[in-house]
């Protein structure tokens, strides 16, 4: 009544096509939301960049906890405009924050606009001249003196790195509303405001600025000051609440070595690629269909030694204490092995990816990443349920008991013979 099994190894005949599904869930405690990206290449010459429709993303802390809602970023333009002409002679129009009086000028004016910078950044470069211009149109607009509702400024991360590190600052320029009252930090210790992500010219941030201004009470400052209500909500993107980022969802890639790519991406930002730390744990990290625990669980009844490897990586630490220097891009090399469990009339138990792993550490001149290489083997294992016939059953035990039989009468005459000759011993015969 028992089950044997056989296990040979073929050609792979997948019944899931020339694709494969992969499902992921990462944790990432110094990257960013706002600039997270999912990339996706292989040998064909596939690159699928920022892969949003089956991903999503979520804010966490640096110990990995979520500190609200999914994070969505939105629909950005194809190009981000900026002006055209350069004024090289442009006069500085926005204030220059520091940490000594950041928090003033947000709790002073109902909205701040803060430009955070780098100096050698190109983005900010092109941003600098209609910042400015825009700050300086602004402030004989709404005079902050007399006014008070707006104001721009800007923060040089080079100078002041805890500042923009508190703001969770990665790239290069970021704007930022801050709304009065809404600078206070929540129970998870981030801060609260949006982000501007729209054009950068001159004409643009300032009807943006304008909308702002109209969606406030026209108050004196007086009153302005008095209120410690937020104003009135826009559509605008909330900025992430906080530095991490725990990327979830899957994929779907072509059955050839290629890549899983999670690195900081922009089409309109810089990146300080010494600042980059792509530590990640990775919660769960598997390929193929789901198989149910259940599932599982009844064929380990059967093969004790399966489903070992198809969640190798899961609940593993990768992290950079800054030991290893800058730029440290986190690989990993998978190799995967498709395993089928059939029953002797065909059908399917279970089908499952096994894989291996082996992670190192790469110096990179590019912006640090954490890369998944992906070589799947052109070969499966299929293992086969073996049960005996009720024919070879009743053979068996036609042979058994014939083989009982046999031995019993050789037994047997072994025992009466040798009963036979202590008698005749005892009676003292000759043979």
């Amino acid at each position: 009544m028992s089950v044997s099994t056989s296990t040979s190894v073929i050609v792979d005949k997948s019944s899931d096509g020339d694709y494969l599904r992969i499902d992921f869930n990462i944790s990432f405690p110094a990257l960013s939301c706002e600039f997270a990206s999912v990339d996706v290449s292989d040998v064909l010459g596939t690159n699928r960049l920022n892969i949003t429709k089956t991903v999503r993303k979520f804010s966490i802390d640096s110990n990995l906890r979520p500190t609200g809602a999914e994070f969505h970023s939105g629909t950005v333009a194809n190009a981000v405009k900026h002006d055209d002409e350069v004024d090289e002679e442009s006069v500085e129009g926005s204030f220059s924050l520091t940490t000594h009086n950041f928090d003033k000028y947000v709790h002073q004016f109902p909205v701040t606009i803060v430009n955070f910078y780098a100096p050698w950044c190109s983005w900010c470069q092109r941003l600098k001249p209609s910042w400015e211009k825009t700050a300086k149109i602004m402030k004989e607009r709404y005079d902050p003196e007399m006014d008070g509702r707006i104001i721009l400024a800007k923060v040089d991360c080079t100078q002041e790195g805890d500042l923009c590190r508190r703001n969770h600052i990665q790239g290069y320029p970021s704007i930022r509303i801050f709304r009065k009252g809404s600078d206070l930090r929540s129970e998870h210790g981030h801060h609260e405001h949006e982000s501007y992500y729209g054009d950068r010219d001159t004409e643009s941030l300032v009807k943006f600025m304008e909308d702002l201004v109209t969606s406030l009470p026209t108050e004196s400052q007086k009153l302005a000051l008095e209120d410690k209500s937020n104003a009135a909500d826009n559509a605008k993107r909330p900025a992430p609440s906080a530095g991490g980022c725990r990327v979830e969802g899957y994929v779907r890639v072509k059955k050839v070595p290629g890549n899983l790519i999670i690195s900081a991406r922009s089409d309109a930002h810089s990146f300080d690629a010494s600042q980059m730390n792509m530590s990640h744990v990775i919660n769960n990290l598997s390929f193929g269909k789901k198989v149910t625990p259940r599932a599982m669980s009844d064929v380990k009844l059967l093969i004790p030694y399966i489903g070992s490897s198809h969640d190798r990586l899961n609940g593993r630490s990768f992290i950079n204490t800054r030991d290893l220097g800058a730029n440290v891009t986190i690989e990993h090399y998978i190799q995967i092995v498709k395993t089928e469990v059939v029953t002797r009339k065909g059908y399917k138990l279970i089908e499952e990816y096994e894989y291996t792993a082996h992670s190192s550490v790469a110096h990179s001149l590019d912006i640090p990443v954490a890369k998944f290489h992906l070589e799947l083997s052109p070969m499966q294992v299929l293992i086969t349920e073996n049960q005996r016939s009720f024919s070879h059953f009743i053979t068996n035990v036609c042979a058994i008991i014939g083989g009982v039989f046999t031995v019993a009468g050789i037994l047997d005459s072994i025992l009466h013979n040798t009963i036979r000759m202590v008698k005749k011993i005892e009676l003292g015969k000759n043979f």
